[in-house]
Formats: structure tokens, sequence, C-alpha cells
């Protein structure tokens, strides 16, 4: 018999059976199932972008986006948006060096960047429907609404979100469970600034363009 056979079925016979080896570890059978609920964001957002693209031009005679959007207000939602990314990344690192005060202050710097995010997107809200320019003033209108309105949401329950988590961190520690739901949160909020930077750029930038 050949020696590259032999040793072939030397490695097969020495390889564990899968169902042998056991179940996966809770860490990784979470985040996989962390990561279907985040395909099925995408997915959610994706539908919204969809009728966004079709009801753009659907102005009813009323204000267009070039008429609406402030891109100084919007240039600093993103760099709030991104940085808060980052340091949610520190803050990441952090907890796997088991390092409680880099996690609680890159966590309260990620807070505050998302909450500024926020903040800014609620003023443009108001400001538009100051000048009329409310959900049922036209399709475009709606739609906008609602995709932007759908994110800040996501913002919204993703900074609930941590600060339920520091108070867990800051009762429990850093126990294996507490670890995976940071984990989660960190793939969450990074997955937010991915639809952010599509958002910004098919709303806004192509928005105002002449």
């Amino acid at each position: 018999m050949d020696t590259a056979v032999m040793v072939d079925e030397a490695n097969i016979k020495g390889t564990p059976d899968a169902s042998a080896a056991g179940p996966a570890s809770k860490r990784i059978v979470v985040a996989y199932g962390f990561w279907i609920f985040l395909l099925s964001d995408v997915v959610m957002f994706s539908a919204l972008f969809a009728s966004y693209a079709v009801l753009v031009r659907a102005t009813a005679d009323g204000p267009a986006g070039d008429e609406l959007f402030n891109q100084m207000s919007v240039a600093i939602e993103t760099a709030c948006l991104l940085a808060s990314s980052y340091t949610c990344g520190l803050m990441s690192l952090a907890v796997n060096a088991r390092r409680s005060a880099v996690v609680y202050l890159f966590a309260v710097v990620t807070f505050v960047l998302g909450a500024a995010f926020l903040n800014l997107e609620i003023h443009e809200f108001a400001a538009m429907i100051a000048r009329g320019a409310t959900p049922q003033r036209s399709a475009f209108l709606s739609a906008f609404f609602t995709l932007v309105g759908c994110h800040g949401l996501h913002v919204t329950a993703g900074l609930v979100w941590l600060a339920v988590m520091m108070a867990q961190v800051a009762i429990k520690g850093f126990r294996p469970n507490i670890e995976r739901r940071l984990l989660c949160f960190a793939l969450f909020w990074h997955t937010l600034d991915i639809v952010w930077v599509w958002l910004f750029t098919v709303v806004y930038l192509m928005g105002v363009r002449s």
C-alpha cells in the first residue's frame, strides 16, 4: 500500500468524530444565534432601503431632501457614531483583558457618543416637523422617517442595553455569561454603524445632489 495512503488513513482514524467531540461551547452557540438575529435585522433594513429608493421622488410637491437635510449636523452625527464604534471595540479588548476600569471608561465614552448622535437626530426630526415636513406630508417623508427612525430606535435600544450591561458588570463581575452578552452588544453596535454608513450615503449624500 502506498505510504501516503497509509498516512491519510492513520490521520482519519486519529481524528475524533464530530459527534464524539461533544456539543459546541456556549460562547459559539450564543454568537451563532446572535448572528442569525443580526442577519434578520439586516434583511429588515434592506426592505426599508428598497422602500425609500422607490419613494424618494414621491414628494407630492412638498420639500425634498436637498431642502431639508443639514449636512453639517449629519456629518457630526456620523463622526459621533463611528467614534463610538471605535471606543466600543476598545471596550471589548478591555473585557478580554479583564480590566474593569478601562471597560467602564470606554463604555461611558461609547454611551456619551451614542447619546450625542441620538440627540442630534431628534433635533433634526423636530426641525423638519416644525417646517411642516411631517411623515404624513408625502410618501418620501414617510419612507425617510421610517428608515432613519428605525435606526434611531435601534441606537436607543443599544444605549439601554449598554447601561444594563455596565450595571451587571458592577454587580456580578466578568462572569462568562456577562462576557457573552458584551460580545453580542459589540456585534450589535458595529452592525448599527454599518447600517448608518449606508444610510448616510443613500439618504443624505444622494439626497442633496442636484
